[in-house]
């Protein structure tokens, strides 16, 4: 973090074919080694296969389910004093947002299914219906923060 001045944030635009910010977000967080083309192939797949389980529309479902495991509240390590407190801090929305993100990613791809179009599908139709890995990850976020609550007057 620089001291002088803020950073400024790129625009990031919208997916082509669902016009969203947060799909594009997804994708760019999907994707290894410059392979975006497959990472978009694998989302909108993802996406078929959701619409045929759920019979809803994908991108409401998707957001539902990003928005079921964004944290609001984490820990941080805070050394005071030669010993170090974990400190429950919130989380600004720009990273609610990558960690949901992340988790959901992370958790689809330990899954079992065959393909991650049926992996990812299966983890966001989960996250959207409150279950799931992804989701127990944010419950356990948040029981360590009420566990070390006592430590909030530490937050810097």
């Amino acid at each position: 973090m620089p001291r002088r001045r803020v950073i400024e944030r790129r625009e990031l635009h919208p997916d082509q074919k669902y016009n969203n910010r947060l799909v594009a977000r997804f994708i760019n967080n999907l994707f290894t080694r410059g392979k975006k083309c497959t990472a978009e192939s694998i989302l909108y797949g993802a996406f078929d296969i959701i619409e045929k389980k759920t019979k809803e529309v994908p991108v409401s479902v998707f957001e539902k389910a990003v928005d079921n495991v964004k944290p609001v509240i984490e820990v941080k390590s805070r050394r005071v004093g030669g010993s170090t407190y974990q400190v429950p801090t919130e989380i600004m929305p720009e990273r609610r947002v990558a960690l949901g993100i992340k988790w959901i990613i992370g958790h689809a791809r330990k899954r079992t299914e065959k393909t991650m179009k049926e992996k990812l599908a299966a983890e966001l139709i989960e996250a959207y219906n409150n279950r799931g890995a992804s989701v127990k990850k944010k419950e356990d976020v948040h029981k360590m923060a009420e566990a070390n609550r006592a430590f909030a007057h530490y937050r810097f």
